[in-house]
């Protein structure tokens, strides 16, 4: 059985208490590198990256590569991407092996949660898995279809599964409803903020934060599977900042802009993996990488790649309110003065209301889906500012 090592959960700042909504920046993508960070804050090896989601934005293609570059883990890594809700999650951990990654992805509600495997920290075990038929809920050929019937769907699928299974009384219950989870399990149940992928490992974040040991089951639909936390401890990294609205923003109409998959191509690893360009001749740096002309005026092409630091000052800013065909407004760009080295960026403002920014604020460069042209995700970084309660080391 595998042993956790660390815990990372993620929350957007915009909606209520009980309920989180994405940026109109974020998708599944974002919030599960936001996540799988956290979880890695202290270090760690990975050497398999599972990811649970029903909410992923590309599913004739793989959502891999941006993973793997978000997080900055190895793009040789194998990745699963698995299809699927709390039930899902659970059994994926169940199974791991060391050194894995373990994601679980919603956006609505909207959140992340990630467990580092290792081959010591918290220990789990299987306590149970169950599979069972019941429909209620499906999508065929993009069509939802709803049996709406709440009342089949927890004394047939919740109940009866559990009964099948032959669990004990979980000390929580993910992918239910808090007030059905209540009536199920021993003693009082934390409230979770999500009910799919990520509810399960959001639970599991509360029993290692509470050393709570016992049964931690998830069901969906009829499905079921559970874990038992037994002993040890594993560090629990949260970047959940306070909930705040949505501002008022509008649209405004616009063409669609084509993609050039070529220049897509060409500019991923630098834009995606927040890297610089180094040539070995000099000690600059150039962000975005670039070739150079040398006074001997030939053309250098060898630089390596150098990762940058994902936090730093506001040199300056500007806040567009003009409507622009095609995007959101009013929104906030800054130039960003990155620490220790002598790279500035130029990036949008996300999780804040635009002109929050100002200059000497300080903050985090995150990965951001920052277009969606041509039915593509376009990611970059964008400036998040330090929350008052946040410490800087706790979330670079």
């Amino acid at each position: 059985m595998p042993h956790v090592a660390s815990i990372g959960t993620y929350l957007p700042c915009w909606g209520t208490l009980q309920r989180r909504l994405i940026g109109d920046d974020e998708d599944a993508i974002t919030l599960a590198v936001e996540a799988g960070r956290a979880a890695l804050t202290g270090g760690g090896a990975v050497e398999r990256l599972v990811v649970v989601s029903r909410d992923f934005p590309l599913t004739d293609s793989s959502n891999a590569a941006v993973l793997l570059a978000g997080l900055g883990l190895d793009p040789e890594l194998e990745v699963v991407e698995r299809l699927g809700g709390a039930p899902a999650a659970l059994d994926a951990l169940s199974s791991a092996r060391p050194r894995t990654l373990i994601i679980g992805v919603d956006l609505d509600p909207a959140g992340a949660a990630a467990v580092l495997t290792a081959e010591n920290g918290l220990r789990i075990r299987t306590a149970a898995r169950i599979a069972r038929s019941l429909p209620v809920r499906t999508r065929n050929d993009g069509v939802v279809h709803d049996y709406g019937d709440p009342r089949l769907l927890y004394e047939r699928g919740v109940v009866a599964s559990l009964v099948a299974a032959w669990a004990e009384t979980p000390v929580m219950l993910a992918g239910v409803e808090h007030d059905r989870a209540v009536e199920l399990c021993i003693g009082k149940p934390a409230p979770l903020p999500t009910t799919g992928a990520s509810s399960g490992l959001f639970a599991l974040a509360v029993l290692a934060e509470t050393q709570t040991v016992g049964p931690l089951l998830a069901a969906e639909q009829a499905n079921l599977s559970g874990i038992t936390v037994v002993e040890g401890e594993a560090p629990v990294h949260r970047h959940e900042p306070a909930a705040r609205p949505i501002p008022e923003r509008v649209h405004t109409p616009g063409a669609d802009l084509p993609i050039s998959l070529a220049a897509y191509e060409r500019a991923f690893e630098a834009k995606v993996r927040w890297e610089a360009g180094k040539h070995p001749d000099s000690d600059e740096l150039d962000f975005p990488p670039r070739y150079r002309v040398g006074d001997d005026s030939t053309l250098s092409t060898n630089y390596e790649l150098v990762e940058l630091p994902r936090v730093g000052t506001v040199y300056t800013e500007v806040t567009v309110q003009i409507p622009v065909p095609g995007l959101t407004t009013p929104y906030s760009l800054v130039i960003v003065e990155l620490d220790d080295v002598a790279v500035r960026a130029l990036v949008k403002v996300t999780g804040a209301p635009a002109g929050s920014a100002w200059i000497g604020d300080r903050g985090r460069l995150v990965l951001r889906r920052i277009a969606v042209r041509s039915g593509v995700p376009d990611y970059g970084y964008a400036f998040e500012p330090f929350d008052p309660s946040e410490q800087p080391e706790a979330v670079a």
